[in-house]
Formats: structure tokens, C-alpha cells, sequence
């Protein structure tokens, strides 16, 4: 097995950020529908407010997607070995969430990345890590 051309990679390389489009509420009404989570809380303002809250929020899983998308489009999907998350702060309507990674180790032809979506305002919303194949040959 080979390396990657490509992915010549050392601790501290960044990947790229993937800055999202505002979350709005037709995306909550579309990530709901598509991943079946549909707790009223994340669509029903009604709901959102009896909860203390001023409106609802996304789902912590559409961030989660965006970082997978982050990484996607770095790497092809099959070359992606882990992915795990924290979910540490909301991200409201019209939140605007940019995808971070930057890679910790490189060891045996594997990257471990650290994850990471943050808002404009610089609020962390999921912190995560990831675990990429770099080598050439059969998954």
C-alpha cells in the first residue's frame, strides 16, 4: 500500500473549512422529514418556548452531518474509519456553523483529526474526532 499523493499530512495541517448556509427553518423541516427525528422541539416554536427557550433549534445531528460532509469532501467516504462527537452548545435558527479539522497524528497510514463547528459568533456547538485511512488498496 501507498500513501496518497494527495494527502501528505503532518500534525497541525488544517482541512479546509465548509462554512454553511444560515440555518433556517425550512432546513429543520427538511432534516427532520429526511432523518426522522421529529421532536417538536426543533420545529414547533410553540414547543421551544414552553421549554424557556425564545425559538426552536437545529438538530445536533445536522451538525454532525455537516462534519461528515466536511470530511467527504476531503477524502472519498470509503476511507473514513471513525467519526465520534460531543454535542456542547445549540445552534439557533439563523446560526451560521463553519466545519473545522485539523490533523493530531498521522501514524501507520491513519489520521486522527480534531473536529470542531463553531458559529460566527464563535460559539463551539459539537466537538468531535475522526479517524482516516491515507493508504492506497482494498478497505
Amino acid at each position: 500500500m501507498t500513501a496518497l499523493p494527495t494527502l501528505d499530512l503532518v500534525p497541525g495541517t488544517t482541512l479546509p473549512p465548509l462554512e454553511i448556509a444560515p440555518i433556517s427553518r425550512t432546513t429543520l423541516a427538511l432534516f427532520a422529514g429526511a432523518s426522522g427525528d421529529h421532536n417538536p422541539i426543533h420545529i414547533d416554536l410553540d414547543v421551544a418556548r414552553s421549554a424557556g427557550l425564545d425559538d426552536v433549534f437545529a438538530h445536533g445531528m445536522l451538525s454532525m452531518a455537516y462534519l461528515g460532509r466536511l470530511l467527504t469532501g476531503w477524502v472519498p467516504q470509503e476511507r473514513l474509519r471513525s467519526l465520534g462527537v460531543r454535542f456542547v452548545a445549540i445552534t439557533p435558527v439563523l446560526g451560521r456553523p463553519t466545519c473545522h479539522g485539523t490533523v493530531l497524528d498521522v501514524t501507520d497510514g491513519l489520521a486522527t483529526l480534531d473536529l470542531a463547528v463553531r458559529l460566527a459568533d464563535g460559539t463551539t456547538t459539537l466537538t468531535g474526532t475522526a479517524v482516516v485511512d491515507l493508504t492506497e488498496g482494498p478497505s
